[in-house]
């Protein structure tokens, strides 16, 4: 079993190292390589090209340990996108951010419930609610992918920019809504009507008593980390004790570990040292190591042959057409509301609808729940692809028709645009 993981691994990861490099090259983000390299591992390409090579490199018996590796990674992975978020930034300029984040969910959540109605006959698994079915996919429609966001706009060197921190900003409240969103959906598919009830109100609990108690005793802590003489093994193992014992307690509440990691980043202030050190500890071994493990894990179960027919492909069309115009259509006309032009609202709008690992985290998390089947699984999975691909391509058009705001710029209305 040891030496199936290791050969696995490496195949892994020499895998998404190739591929991310030529998307780099193709200037799209590295990370989203790494998911079509964890594609192209799976029955979709290789399993096609060359089942028994297939089998020798990624055994299925390697299967239970890999997950078990990728679940961890994402775990890391969610706390580090947790210390990302900066809470006192989104309480700065909570009037606009709010108008457009609330409405970059509301209206691609109301489309997405709207096309459950729709797909559930075809699409949903056996057994499953339907109020559990147009839940998940009215949340699957909803996700922005903050990191892959952050780093689009990082390589454009628009990160600065007025427009560059308001998307940052609504995308980080969006993932806050949206990560809760899903936790009242995983609450009601995972129990009993009473049982979700308890649930909900359990994690509702949690996150009060974490973004007021919990907050305040990590402020206090890392205060005390930041003053020691050095930042060593010890506090880098109380911060990892902390993840575990949160994703711990979102686990036995009946939500997923991710949520719990992803409130103790959001809980440690983001500028203090220990912060930074703790993401230059383990940042590049779950980039490097652990997510495309993930990525892989996700390829392995997903099937592009399950899309077989001109009717699949037509459905697989219209969860694109309507994931897209929920969200860009949905940001647009509030960023126009709020007093951003046409040009400054698109651009928000297309960069509000990258999905990436995000989509994927919350897409396996519907599987593992039963409440998308395979082939819907795997429509989603190429709308997340297709959704996040045409964001650099769409967002250097607008960049070559005319020079982006320098930081500072502000983005105000002009008539014509």
């Amino acid at each position: 079993m040891l030496l199936n993981v290791l050969m696995a691994l490496t195949v892994i990861m020499i895998t998404a190292r190739l591929v991310g490099m030529l998307f780099a090259r193709l200037h799209q983000p590295p990370v989203m390589g790494e998911v079509v390299g964890g594609l192209l591992l799976g029955p979709s390409v290789f399993g096609r090209l060359s089942p028994e090579a297939a089998a020798f490199l990624l055994p299925p018996a390697s299967a239970p340990l890999l997950s078990v590796i990728a679940q961890l990674g994402v775990i890391l992975y969610m706390f580090l996108v947790g210390l990302e978020l900066d809470l006192p930034a989104l309480r700065g300029s909570i009037a606009i951010t709010l108008s457009i984040s609330l409405a970059s969910i509301v209206v691609p959540f109301a489309l997405g419930v709207a096309l459950a109605w729709q797909l559930y006959d075809a699409l949903a698994p056996d057994g499953v609610m339907f109020a559990s079915f147009a839940l998940f996919l009215g949340v699957s429609m909803s996700i922005t992918a903050f990191p892959v966001l952050a780093r689009i706009l990082e390589d454009r060197g628009l990160q600065r920019t007025h427009l560059g921190m308001l998307a940052l900003t609504c995308a980080a409240m969006n993932d806050a809504v949206a990560w809760c969103l899903l936790a009242f959906v995983v609450s009601v598919t995972r129990a009993t009507p009473g049982g979700a009830i308890v649930t909900v109100a359990l994690t509702a609990i949690y996150v009060a008593l974490m973004l007021t108690v919990g907050r305040r005793v990590m402020i206090s802590t890392v205060a005390r980390l930041d003053r020691a003489n050095r930042i060593g093994e010890q506090s880098l193992a109380l911060v990892l004790v902390a993840v575990l014992l949160s994703a711990l307690a979102t686990e036995l509440i009946g939500i997923h570990a991710i949520f719990g990691a992803f409130l103790i980043g959001a809980i440690i202030p983001r500028d203090s040292a220990i912060a930074t050190h703790v993401t230059e500890r383990i940042e590049d071994i779950v980039r490097v190591m652990f997510l495309p493990a993930f990525f892989a894990v996700t390829g392995l179960r997903t099937e592009i042959g399950l899309v077989r027919t001109a009717d699949d492909w037509l459905l697989c069309g219209v969860i694109i057409v309507v994931a897209t115009a929920g969200k860009f259509g949905g940001t647009l006309l509030a960023s126009r509301i709020v007093g951003l032009d046409w040009r400054n609202s698109a651009a928000l709008g297309i960069l509000m609808n990258t999905r990436g690992l995000v989509e994927l985290i919350v897409l396996n998390i519907g599987l593992d729940l039963g409440v998308i089947s395979p082939r819907l699984f795997t429509m989603l999975v190429i709308m997340a692809l297709v959704t996040t691909l045409m964001t650099s391509p769409i967002l250097s058009a607008l960049l070559k028709s005319r020079p982006w705001a320098e930081p500072g710029q502000k983005l105000t209305s002009s008539p014509g645009q």
